[in-house]
Parts: structure tokens; sequence; C-alpha cells
């Protein structure tokens, strides 16, 4: 690799802050995001599911459209959005599960494509080639989109989605001065709130302190500022207008006193993590190396900075001249993090051991960026401006997915995220750079290097299916189902067959009407069969199940249920029903066998 130097670079033209027109390159460029992340989800819904995860989905969006109302006829511990959108698919096209696969598949195509256009919005007049630069950041959204890792409709991926969205918003609020934008934007930062709670909140709670420290920074100063003033105003209106636009449909159909207990009461005391594994995150040996090396290679940056100025000083004819050695030590320091994750493809046979060397890249990552979120918030009182907030929109964002799983559970729906913090780095070394005299190529070519570890290793990280390793996946080609509303459910196995054995069992033996208990109840029943769910748990598991087994079962009387499902080969690892024994022991007192089936065992009462 050779890395030229180049005389000093003139600042990059600015472009009209209110130019939204695309080129051909540009609509090229998104058509080929969109298509390529889109199909990677499509294909992953073909032969792989985690019954666990769509079945809750499903099942609760089932009962919505049905016409039940969560949080005050039956207990959910998430937000509603997701849901909503679910039963709304339903509602209009039907029990097809394909529909639902398609909703993913557009969601993960439409989240590369604004990840990449918040990426340039980051990159644009503080990096040379910047259009480049944020398409090569987004390019391994292909394979690590925010359904691409887990392919069925989920709260987490559709969070990740729309908190990219208004971080997309948040980012034009200092070029655009549009109040209906503004107020837009306000608006769509409130949204990620109501589709997970835990990454909502901070990102909002976050946003609106940005724009009360911008705005009170702005007091007092000339009135050219108004403009600006009136814009951050109409943005905090929007958020006001968003939260009591939810806070009075809430209250008119759930109960505002239901939902706050659910899904702020109930599932904090469920879900919260303590403080310590919280900060487990930054505990990972290999920080010990990669923090310094890239500390270093900003250092020698600095210095080359300092140097070029005092070279340039005495003279003037050595401005344009740089020490070769300098770049090609601060890149390989810069770029050794990353090459030691793509060289990790070869180091471990294990597909546990590769996932982690790549995941183990966000708290390096996240470390920079709060670093850089301190050198941005020193320079507030200079230049008050929004974008010096963008790294703790992220960090807020992602540190409050962290409060489900942690990093190594919680990642699979956020990784745009993670491109728009590295985005907002190599911004930040463009400047470093460009200031030190090196080559106009040179973070280009970090970016380069970072988007080739992160294509190869993601792609590695998805299609090993290593985020899944909680369910059952047996290395044998996919079982699809024949039941009509699950064509095209599809995964290793012998989950789907024994799910269709079930479906045809109970349409022909189990009147429509009569209450059914599935327990844990990761098969999509409901869903396949459009029967209302007449007891109020969708699923038996620590965090969906509020009621203890002496409750479940008083419930099991008081719903009028006839039939008890109990599914004997489970897809999930270790079964995730909190006291089965005791709960089996209090509900096969009033129920008896009624027939045995490949994977099920079925009670009538």
């Amino acid at each position: 690799m050779v890395i030229q130097s180049a005389a000093p670079q003139k600042p990059p033209a600015i472009p009209h802050p209110n130019d939204l027109r695309w080129a051909l390159r540009d609509w090229l460029a998104a058509a080929s995001l969109f298509v390529a992340t889109a199909a990677v989800t499509l294909w992953q819904s073909t032969h792989v599911a985690a019954l666990f995860d769509l079945s809750y989905i499903l099942n609760t969006a089932e009962r919505i459209a049905l016409g039940q109302v969560p949080y005050r006829d039956f207990p959910l511990p998430h937000a509603p959005l997701t849901f909503l959108v679910q039963a709304a698919i339903i509602r209009l096209t039907g029990r097809v599960i394909f529909h639902h696969d398609l909703y993913a598949a557009i969601v993960s195509g439409l989240g590369a494509v604004v990840a990449w256009r918040t990426s340039l919005a980051l990159l644009r007049d503080r990096i040379a080639a910047a259009w480049i630069v944020a398409l090569l950041l987004a390019a391994p959204l292909a394979f690590l989109g925010v359904y691409c890792i887990v392919p069925n409709p989920e709260y987490d991926c559709d969070c990740g989605f729309w908190l990219v969205v208004a971080v997309w918003a948040f980012t034009q609020l200092d070029r655009k001065k549009s109040l209906s934008f503004a107020f837009t934007a306000g608006a769509l930062a409130c949204v990620p709130v109501f589709y997970k709670q835990n990454m909502g909140l901070p990102f909002l709670f976050t946003a609106v302190v940005a724009v009360l420290c911008v705005l009170f920074l702005l007091r007092g100063q000339s009135s050219l500022l108004a403009a600006e003033t009136r814009s951050l105003l109409a943005y905090l209106a929007g958020v006001c207008a968003a939260l009591l636009a939810a806070v009075l449909v809430i209250q008119s159909t759930a109960g505002l006193a239901n939902y706050i207990h659910w899904t702020i009461q109930y599932a904090g005391q469920r879900r919260m993590p303590g403080f310590t594994p919280m900060l487990g995150v930054y505990s990972d040996p290999t920080l010990l190396w990669t923090v310094p090396s890239v500390a270093a290679a900003l250092i020698l940056l600095r210095w080359s900075q300092l140097s070029h100025h005092r070279r340039a000083s005495l003279h003037p004819a050595l401005a344009e001249t740089q020490p070769l050695w300098i770049q090609i030590v601060a890149f390989l320091l810069l770029a050794a993090p990353f090459l030691f994750t793509l060289a990790s493809l070869q180091l471990y046979a294990d597909a546990e051991d590769r996932g982690d060397a790549l995941l183990v890249l966000w708290p390096l990552a996240l470390l920079l960026a709060a670093a850089l979120a301190l050198v941005n918030l020193y320079g507030l009182r200079r230049k008050p401006s929004l974008r010096a907030f963008t790294p703790l929109l992220l960090l807020a964002a992602i540190h409050g997915a962290f409060m489900s799983q942690q990093l190594w559970g919680s990642t699979y729906g956020i990784w745009p995220l993670l491109t728009l913090l590295l985005a907002d780095l190599l911004a930040c070394l463009g400047m470093l750079a460009a200031r030190a005299g090196v080559a106009r190529s040179f973070a280009p070519l970090v970016a380069a290097s970072i988007s080739l570890v992160l294509l190869v290793c993601g792609c590695s990280y998805t299609f090993s299916e290593e985020r899944l390793s909680y369910a059952n996946l047996p290395d044998v080609p996919p079982a699809h189902s024949a039941f009509p509303a699950l064509a095209g459910l599809a995964t290793p196995g012998p989950y789907i067959p024994e799910i269709d054995e079930l479906l045809r069992y109970a349409r022909l033996q189990i009147p429509f009407n009569d209450g059914i208990l599935l327990i844990p109840g990761e098969e999509p029943f409901y869903f396949a069969t459009g029967r209302a769910p007449q007891f109020p748990v969708p699923f038996f598991d620590p965090t969906i199940d509020p009621y203890p087994p002496s409750r479940i079962a008083a419930l099991v009387r008081t719903r009028n249920i006839h039939w008890l499902i109990v599914k004997t080969d489970v897809q999930t690892i270790g079964d995730p029903t909190p006291d089965r024994d005791a709960l089996m022991q209090l509900l096969l007192q009033e129920f008896q066998p009624a027939a045995r089936l490949r994977g099920y065992a079925v009670y009538r009462r």
C-alpha cells in the first residue's frame, strides 16, 4: 500500500442547505443498498425462523387484530407499535406470513438507505470523497441491516430503523430552517419510544436536552440567529405534540395507568440489568491494546499537525510535504483492531468466537465516540450547534439497547447505529488528517478497510446464525410449512412439521370457540388459525409471564379454558417456562390426556 502526500487541501464546496435533489448515482446507490439488504433479509426468512420471537409477535398481533386491547385486556411488557403494525398488516392483507417477511425486508432495505444518507450528512464538508466513504460504511448493512440477522418482525429491529430516521432528521436541523421540518423531526424523535422503551426514552431525553442546551447558548445573540431559534422551538413543539397525542390515544384505549404499569414498572422490574453488567461491555481484554493503538495513531497525527504548522511557518515550501512513514504507521495503528477482527475468521474455528471478535468492535467505537462527545461539548460555547450532540444521541440509544441483553444479545437490530458512530468518528479523523497535511486519501482508506472488515465478518456473522444460538437449529435442510397461513415459514429441524400436525388436529378436533392454553407457546397457533386467544399470556417466559403457577391455574378456571397443549419438543434451548413442574402439577389436576402428537401433548379439561 502506498499513500502519497498531497498539497494542502482546499475546503470542499458547501452544497446549498435546502438542496434535496438526488443525482442518478444517488438513486443507483440507494436502489443497490435497498435491494441487497432486502434480498438478504428475505433469503434469511426462507430457511431460518426463531419460533420463540415470531410466535410472540404474530399471536399478539392477531389478538389485537381481533379487537383485544393490550395493557387493558392482556399484559404486554413491550411498547405497542410493532404489534400494532403487524396487526394492521393482518387486517389489511389477511393472515399470510409472507406479508410479514416482506415487511421486514422493506424496513431492512430502507434502514440501510437512511443510514447511508445520514452518514453522508455527518461526513459532508469534513472529509474527502464523503459520498464514497458514506457508501462504503453503509455497504456492510447488506448483511447487518436491522432485519438481516433476525428476519422476522421484532421490536428491536423496528426501533433500530426509526432511531436511524430520527437521527437523520436531527442532523438536518442545522442545515434546514423550515419550521414544518423541525416540527416533524421533533415528532419523529418520539416514535422509537413506542417501539422499544429502553431504546427510545434515552434517545428522546438526550435529543431534548441537546436542543435546550443550544437554545440556552444562543440566548442574547444576534437577531440573525432568530430563524435557528424558531427551528429549535418548533422541534420541541413537535416532541410535545407527539407525546400529547400518544398520551390521549393510550388513555382513551388501554388507559395510561395500565400502560405505565406494564411498560415501565413491570418491564423495568423484569428486564432492567444491574449497573455492573452494563459496564461489562468495557471489560473485554482486547480493549487493552485496541484503545492504545487508536490513541497512538491520533497522537501521531496530532504531532504531525503541529510539526506541519511549524515547518510551514519557517519554510513555506515545506508545507506541501509530510513524511510518508507517519501516514503508514498511523494507518496501520488505526486499522489494527479491524484487521484483527478479519484475521479472527482464520484464527478461530468456532462461530461464537468469530462472532465475539466482531462484537468487541462495539465497545471500542463507543469509547472513541465518548471521547469525541467530550471534545464536541468543550467547543460548544465557541460555536453552539446540534451537530456536536450527535455522538451523545447515538451513545444514549445504543446503551439503552444494552439495557435488555447487554452487548452480546442486543446489537442485532442496531448495526446501522454503529455505522453512524463510525461516520462521526471518520469525520473527525478526516479533519485531523487534513490539518496534519497527510494525503487526502488517508481517511477514505481507513473507511475502506473498516468497510471491508465489516462486510466480510458481518456476512460470516449473519450466515452462521450465531445470534440465533438460543434456538435449536440443526445442520439439516429447512422444513417448510404446508399450512396455508404459514406458507413460506421454514426452519431446520422437526418443529415446522410438528406445528402443522398440531394445526390440523386443532382444525378437526378442537371447537373453534374453545379456550386453549399453550405452554410455552412458541408456535404461531392463533395467527395460523384465526382463533381468539382467551388466556391473557401468549408466551410463558420470565419476561412475558407475570403470573405465578397458582394464579395461572385460577385464570384457567375463570377464563373457561377447555384445552391444554404442551410442547414437548421446544426449539428454544432450555424450556423458558417459569416453574414448569409446579405449573403442570396444578394444571393436570383439572385436565386429562386427549392426544399425543409429534412434539405435543394435548389435554382436555
